[in-house]
C-alpha cells in the first residue's frame, strides 16, 4: 500500500470506518485515500492524519487512478464494481461473500495462506468473519498435528450485521429496561437479552443456514484440504461488538491441552489467555479494539478416548480482524 491510490468502498458502514482507522493506525504512507460510499452518503467527511476526507458516490469513474481497492458494501455492489474497478488497474480485496467460493479467487487469511496473494486476477477475498476467528488459532496447531475434524458453535455479536443491527441492539435494550415494546426492524426476533439462530436462509436439505455452509466451505479452501470435516452451529448473541466461537477439534495424532497452549504461545495473530485460576478466559468485551484473537478455555475432550481432541474457546473483533484488519493486511502484503 506504500504510496499507493487506495480506495474504500462502503467507508460510511461500520467495516469501511474501520478501514480508516486501521490504515491510520498502522501508519501507512498511502499517496491518497479515498472514501466512496451510496450518492446518500455523498458528501459526509471524515478525519484522517488531521484532516478530513468527503466521501464520493461510487460510480464507475470514481476508480480512475485507484491502486488498491477495499470493498465492505455487500455482496451486489461488489459484483457490479470489483470488475469495473479492476478493468481500472485496481487490486480489489473484497470482504463480502461474492467471490468467496470462486476457486480462481484467493481466499486469504494472510497468517495461514499469505502465498495465495499471488495469485490473483485482480480480486482477493476476505473470508467470513467467524472463520477468520476461529482458523487463526487453529492453522498452527493443524501445521504440527493435522486436524482432521471440527466442530464449531459460534456466538455472534451484533456488528457482524454492520451498523445497523448494531444500532438496534442498543435500542431494543433500552426500549426493554424501559419496559416499552420496541418492533424490531433488522432482524426477525427481539434481540435485547435474546439468542437466536443466525438470520440467513436454512438449506432445506442440509438444515444447515448460509452463515454455518460459508464456515464450513471456507475451512476446507482455506486450509487448501478438502477432507477435513466441520459442522459448524451459528449463533446470534446480545453482544455488541466481537464475535466468539467454541471450538472442538480432532487430530490426526494424540494431543495434550499443554501442548496445544505451547503451540498458541508464540502463534502469529494469537494471544493466550487460559487463566484457570481466575477462570479468566476469552471475552467479546476484552476482544474488543484488539487486533489479535484470543485463545483459552484449552482442555481435552472427555468425549473422545483417543486423547486425540481439544475443546477450546476463541474470541475475537468482528469489525478488525474478522473484517477490515484482515483486509488491510492482504493490501499491505500486496
Amino acid at each position: 500500500m506504500r504510496n499507493k491510490t487506495v480506495a474504500i468502498v462502503g467507508a460510511t458502514g461500520a467495516v469501511g470506518r474501520e478501514f480508516i482507522g486501521c490504515i491510520e493506525r498502522r501508519g501507512i504512507p498511502l499517496k491518497s485515500l479515498k472514501l466512496l460510499a451510496s450518492a446518500r452518503s455523498a458528501g459526509k467527511a471524515y478525519d484522517f492524519r488531521g484532516g478530513q476526507l468527503v466521501v464520493e458516490e461510487t460510480t464507475p469513474e470514481a476508480f480512475e487512478g485507484v491502486d488498491i481497492a477495499l470493498f465492505s458494501a455487500g455482496s451486489g455492489i461488489s459484483k457490479e464494481y470489483a470488475p469495473i474497478a479492476v478493468k481500472a488497474g485496481a487490486v480489489v480485496v473484497d470482504n463480502s461473500s461474492a467471490f468467496r467460493a470462486d476457486p480462481e479467487i484467493p481466499l486469504v487469511i494472510p497468517e495461514i495462506n499469505a502465498g495465495r496473494i499471488q495469485d490473483h486476477k485482480g480480486v482477493i477475498a476476505n473470508p467470513n468473519c467467524s472463520a477468520i476467528t476461529a482458523l487463526v488459532p487453529l492453522w498452527p496447531v493443524h501445521q504440527i498435528n493435522p486436524v482432521k475434524r471440527l466442530i464449531i458453535s459460534t456466538y455472534q455479536a451484533a456488528s457482524g450485521g454492520g451498523a445497523a443491527l448494531m444500532e438496534e441492539l442498543e435500542e431494543s435494550t433500552r426500549a426493554y429496561l424501559d419496559g416499552r415494546d420496541y418492533a424490531p426492524k433488522v432482524v426477525k426476533y427481539p434481540y435485547a437479552f435474546n439468542v437466536f439462530s443466525h438470520n440467513t436462509a436454512i438449506d432445506p436439505d442440509t438444515g444447515y443456514n448460509d452463515e454455518e455452509t460459508k464456515v464450513m466451505k471456507e475451512t476446507k479452501k482455506i486450509f487448501d484440504d478438502p477432507s477435513i470435516a466441520v459442522s459448524a452451529t451459528c449463533v446470534r448473541v446480545p453482544v455488541l461488538r466481537a464475535h466468539s466461537v467454541s471450538i472442538t477439534f480432532e487430530c490426526e495424532r494424540p494431543i495434550s491441552p499443554q501442548e496445544v497452549r505451547e503451540i498458541l504461545a508464540n502463534a502469529p495473530g494469537v494471544r493466550l489467555v487460559d487463566d484457570w485460576e481466575n477462570n479468566y478466559f476469552p471475552m467479546p468485551r476484552d476482544a474488543s479494539g484488539q487486533d489479535n484473537v484470543l485463545a483459552g478455555r484449552i482442555r481435552r475432550d472427555l468425549s473422545d478416548a483417543s486423547g486425540r481432541s481439544i475443546s477450546m474457546f476463541v474470541a475475537a473483533d468482528q469489525l478488525l480482524k474478522g473484517a477490515a484488519l484482515n483486509a488491510v493486511q492482504i493490501a499491505e502484503l500486496l
